[in-house]
């Protein structure tokens, strides 16, 4: 993993993407796929992240993450 870091940081560099917007990538894309890990529940989320929950809808917010996109509709048998 380690390498394919290395390579994605060289060709974000290359293409000359600031390190703000690289940051800001880096947790929006965290944040939505630990999102869809848990259905769209923030506080499961918040809870594996590590993190308390109004945290977490604080950065959804500054991130401009929907909680309605990152729900995954329920399961059905």
């Amino acid at each position: 993993m380690k390498q394919q870091l290395e390579t994605l940081i060289s060709q974000m560099v290359e293409k000359g993407i600031v390190f703000d917007e690289a940051c800001q990538e880096f947790e929006r894309q965290f944040l939505r796929q630990v999102l869809e890990r848990n259905r769209g529940n923030q506080s499961h989320a918040a809870r594996e992240l590590g993190m308390h929950r109004n945290t977490l809808r604080r950065k959804l917010i500054e991130l401009r993450l929907n909680k309605r996109r990152t729900r995954r509709p329920a399961h059905r048998a």
